[in-house]
């Protein structure tokens, strides 16, 4: 299969615009706005989960095929690559354009590194396998890599936490048994399905460099993306939103003059969503019709119950009125010093400890344990961008947390979100997640009529 492009190898070649060409060649494909729903809803669906497997999603996997054309045209303006087999659906899509932030809400280290040692043992496994074979191969690739193994608690949580991923992706799926036994059993009897046609598939960007003779090379290249245009239309996707401030000189001139008219509106309307664009970004924003779970979205809601989310709420009315503007990455743009976000968490934290829905004792004794979750989930979202200045002299390094303009989206609803999980998220309350947020009220503090001026200036 031919990797896909802005102009797919497997799309026909248009007639030809002369008067012999039939009249049937020339006639438009009918427009059913059922089917146009039915591929944005799976294109968004996709999006979320890359996976597909025969026996838990086959309605989809017919979904898909019955909009292949629709889905195939939509993807290929990403340049990524849809493969559609019996009992498979995989989308191979390009690296998370900030693959940073969301590696902090990923898998450990270590079980990543204990999912590719399993995906190498299942290469030379038969189609039937059990675990405790699987594993003791996983053991002897990580001895040939020259990679340690201690065979204790820590190594067995990494390792189920590697199985319940591959589980997931259906490359190695469990049969018979229970996988969590193998945390307190390493020969719990697990029977596994070994589906070695997938295993191909597991890395989206194989690229052409050997990753075992230049690891660091070929890494560049899964993430290097030369075209602006892709970029920036991949980021809108994939992302919360896309902050002008942000970008280099060529994304910045996509986003002034080709957002609307080249792929941005009509790529958010094959996805089903609505392109916000406004001085200080844009977005592709999720009608509330859309979707009836706030997970189908992605893995990071907010606001949301909790006390991380709700620390978060507090912490963007706290800069909202004490943050600093100075040096800013761009109009809009609020910063806090790492101090004085610990030292705001530690008063939240006082005045919600005590009381039913008062927050977890375990961030209200640990501030700076707060204070990293909720970086991780305002970076994650796009809501935030954690910078650290190294100054000229012997003093420490100076760490600023940028509020972005998307956080004005809050500024009436943030203190009266509930605190606790046990308490329900009114419908209605914004919510962006990553890769998407739902419609609400306006994505940015900035006007529509200083987006259309700066667009006229444009």
């Amino acid at each position: 299969m031919s990797e896909a492009t802005d102009t797919p190898a497997h799309e026909p070649a248009p007639a030809p615009d002369t008067a012999a060409a039939h009249p049937a060649q020339r006639r438009r494909r009918a427009w059913h706005p059922e089917a146009a729903a039915e591929a944005a809803a799976l294109l968004r669906r996709l999006a979320a989960t890359c996976w597909l497997i025969g026996g838990r999603h086959d309605e989809l996997i017919a979904a898909v095929r019955r909009n292949e054309h629709a889905l195939r045209s939509a993807v290929a303006r990403l340049g990524w690559v849809l493969i559609i087999e019996r009992d498979l659906v995989r989308l191979r899509k390009s690296p998370p354009p900030r693959p940073q932030a969301w590696a902090a809400q990923g898998p450990s280290p270590a079980a990543c590194s204990w999912f590719f040692l399993l995906l190498a043992a299942a290469e030379s496994m038969p189609p039937r396998t059990a675990l405790g074979h699987l594993v003791t191969q996983g053991h002897a690739a990580a001895a040939e890599a020259g990679l340690p193994t201690h065979h204790d608690i820590a190594e067995r949580r990494a390792i189920l936490a590697a199985l319940h991923m591959l589980d997931d992706r259906g490359v190695v799926e469990r049969l018979d048994g229970d996988l969590d036994r193998y945390l307190h059993d390493e020969q719990a009897p697990v029977l596994l399905a070994v589906h070695h046609t997938r295993l191909a598939y597991v890395i989206a960007n194989p690229g052409t460099l050997d990753p075992a003779a230049d690891p660091h090379a070929w890494l560049e290249q899964a993430h290097r993306e030369p075209d602006a245009a892709r970029r920036m239309r991949r980021a809108l996707v994939d992302d919360t939103c896309v902050h002008a401030a942000l970008l280099d000189d060529a994304e910045a001139q996509w986003l002034s003059q080709r957002v609307r008219g080249d792929d941005g509106g009509p790529l958010a309307d094959a996805f089903g969503l609505v392109l916000e664009r406004r001085a200080e970004g844009a977005a592709f924003v999720v009608p509330d019709e859309a979707f009836r779970h706030f997970h189908e979205l992605g893995p990071m809601p907010f606001p949301a119950p909790g006390t991380i989310a709700h620390a978060a709420l507090l912490l963007l009315d706290h800069a909202a009125l004490h943050g600093t503007t100075d040096n800013a990455p761009g109009p809009g743009w609020r910063g806090l010093t790492q101090e004085a976000v610990i030292e705001a968490l530690t008063a939240f934290g006082a005045n919600n400890a005590s009381g039913r829905g008062g927050w977890s004792t375990e961030y209200t004794q640990d501030p700076l344990l707060l204070a990293g979750k909720v970086g991780d989930l305002l970076t994650g979202t796009h809501l935030a961008r954690l910078t650290h200045t190294a100054p000229q002299t012997d003093e420490k390094t100076i760490s600023m947390w940028w509020l972005a303009p998307t956080t004005g989206r809050w500024a009436e609803e943030g203190t009266a979100l509930p605190k606790t999980a046990r308490t329900r998220v009114p419908r209605g309350t914004p919510t962006p997640k990553h890769p998407r947020i739902p419609l609400q009220q306006g994505l940015f503090s900035e006007t529509e009529a200083e987006e259309n001026t700066e667009e006229r200036t444009a």
